[in-house]
Order: structure tokens, then sequence, then C-alpha cells
């Protein structure tokens, strides 16, 4: 995943791997042949998920892993405390993820889902879980702030173990009483969270620091940065579509069975990740923040925890419940939508971004 210049003249395609350049391609056909296995082979999702680590597929959580290392790799820790002592950047990014994504999330699904009790639980559900994992590659690929983004990360994932339960029911249960509608419950340990980030995410993070602390120290920054992290590179988008393609096929047979319950759920999510994304960047560059901060901010904010938020599900409701299968349903849009923000990113960089610089 290359990482470009904001001022160069030459077209972002040009300058991208052959891997990056048709991504779009490769997770289109990951999500087709996911759901065809799904779909036509008895019994996959089945075997697929007879195994889970923290309530997550083995064959999604080892995907998980090799996806978020290499990209934990390029980090340069040694400059993290720039990032840490940027308070504006902290604060807008906990406002957004802990107080206006819930809220929007909750807005819309009440909005457009009135009549569907079962999904509109299942995308409040998404909408409190805040993305650890994706969002690093999202953000990597729009040549964002890596170590931002690997501040702001942590930081969810700290808040998402204190405040998860809690906005679970206020969300689901005291508000919806406050305004007199229907109420709803979430049973979910705050232990079993904790644990699911320490897997999904503090593996990955500690074994990108000791690569680069190793690396740097045994051969230098510059054969780290030149040798080493070229060759696993690459391992992040495998890890990536390797993800797709199981998630897929675990949900092969429900997704499709089910188009019109589909659409229905994808509407409310369409918006979300629109209105998140676009309001964040803008805020972003609203306040001074440069370019790769900005990106950053604007993929943490929308981005959405789907592994914890399908594990949620699953425990509570049932693994047939319509609060599974919006849950499933969050990563069929969120993944052709974020990819598709990438690229809106970095043409909007270009003008948004070197028309400030201009001035």
């Amino acid at each position: 995943m290359t990482r470009t210049n904001p001022v160069e003249a030459a077209p972002v395609a040009a300058r991208l791997s052959t891997l990056d350049r048709f991504l779009p391609v490769w997770i289109i056909a990951a999500m087709a042949l996911g759901l065809a296995a799904g779909r036509l082979v008895p019994g996959l999702g089945s075997a697929l998920d007879a195994v889970a680590v923290q309530g997550v597929s083995l064959p999604i959580a080892l995907g998980l892993l090799v996806m978020m290392y290499p990209v934990l790799a390029k980090v340069r820790y040694d400059r993290l405390d720039s990032v840490t002592a940027d308070r504006r950047l902290l604060v807008i990014s906990l406002v957004l993820n802990w107080v206006l994504g819930p809220a929007l999330m909750f807005a819309l699904a009440w909005l457009l889902l009135p009549d569907l009790p079962e999904y509109r639980t299942g995308l409040i559900i998404v909408g409190l879980a805040r993305c650890i994992a994706m969002v690093i590659i999202w953000n990597d690929l729009a040549c964002g702030d890596r170590e931002a983004a690997a501040v702001l990360v942590a930081l969810n994932s700290v808040f998402q173990v204190i405040a998860f339960a809690a906005l679970g029911w206020f969300y689901l249960d005291l508000l919806p009483g406050w305004l007199g509608l229907p109420q709803a419950t979430l049973d979910v340990s705050p232990w079993a969270i904790a644990a699911s980030v320490l897997v999904f995410l503090g593996v990955p993070l500690v074994a990108g620091y000791l690569s680069r602390l190793l690396g740097e120290r045994t051969n230098g920054r510059a054969w780290y940065e030149a040798r080493f992290l070229p060759r696993v590179g690459p391992l992040a988008l495998y890890g990536l579509l390797f993800t797709i393609v199981v998630l897929f096929a675990l949900q092969g047979d429900a997704i499709t069975s089910q188009p019109l319950d589909v659409a229905r759920i994808a509407l409310p999510l369409l918006a979300y990740f629109a209105v998140m994304w676009l309001g964040s960047l803008a805020l972003a560059r609203a306040v001074g923040l440069g370019y790769e901060r900005a990106a950053t901010l604007a993929f943490t904010a929308a981005g959405n925890n789907f592994e914890l938020a399908i594990a949620v599900a699953i425990a509570t409701f049932g693994v047939t419940s319509g609060q599974a299968l919006a849950g499933v349903v969050g990563p069929l849009i969120e993944v052709p939508v974020l990819v598709a923000l990438v690229y809106v990113s970095l043409a909007l960089r270009r003008r948004w971004w070197r028309a400030t610089a201009a001035r």
C-alpha cells in the first residue's frame, strides 16, 4: 500500500500497485465468492463457525490478525507523542465516536425501520460498536496518519470496554422508555468485550511494535522500511480479502435468501456512513486539521466493529435472529462504501487541502 505526497501532480491510480489499484474489483469478487460459497456449499457456514475466538469464527479471527499486523508494523511508535499531544483531535474523535455516532444510528434506525424492531435493534448495536480493525486498512489506503490511527483505535478500544454495555442500556432501554417507544435489553459483559479487544487489537499491536523495535535495533530504520515493510505489506490486503470471503460465506445463505430485508437494512447504513464520514471530514477541515489527520478522523468515526456487533447480536438474540442479520449486513454495506470513500478522500485531498495550502 503506497503512500503519496499531497502535492504531487501525477494521478493517484498511476502510483498504486496493481493490488491496490484494482482493490474494488478484488473486494467485490471476494464478497461474491463468499456469498456463493455460503449459498451453494452445504454445511460450509457451520464448519467455518465451529471454532470461535471471543465469539468470532476462528478463520475470521486469523484473517483480522493477518490484516492488521502489517499496518501496525508500519507505525512509527516514537511519533505517538505528537498525536497524544493533539487534544483537539482526541476530543473531536471521542465526541464523534461515542456521542454523535450512536445517536445518529439510533435516529436513522427508528426513522427508517419503525416497523422492523429486530433489524432496528441490530443496527443500534452496530452503531455502538466503534471500529478497531478494518479502519486501519481504509486509513492506510487513503494515506491517512498511521500514528493517529493507532492512537484513536486504541482510544476507541478503551471506551468500547467501558461504554459499550452502558450505551446499549441507554439506547435500547432507557431512551426508548423516555420517548414512549418499545424497549429492548442487551446482555453483554464488559469483560467479554475487553477480551475481544485484547485479542483483535492487542495481539497485532504488540506484534507490530516488536517488529519495528527489533527490526530497527538489528538492521536499522532504513532496512526496516525499505526491505522488511514492502515484504509484509501485501499481507494486509490478503488478510482483508480472506476475511471478507469467510465472513460472507458464513452468512451467505441468510443474505441471499432475504434480499428485500437486506435492502431495508442497507438504507440507514448508507445514510449513516455518508453523514458520519463527510461530516467528520468537513469538521476536521473546518477546525484546521491537515489532510492526513482529517482522513484518519473521518474513517475512525464512520467505521464500525462489525465483528463485535455480530458476536453480541448472536450471543444475545440467536444466530438466526433479525438482530444478527442486521449485524451481518453491516460489512456487506460498509466494505464497498468505505472503499469508495477512500477514493473520494484522495480526490478531496487534492481539491480541499491543496486549495487551502495555496491560500
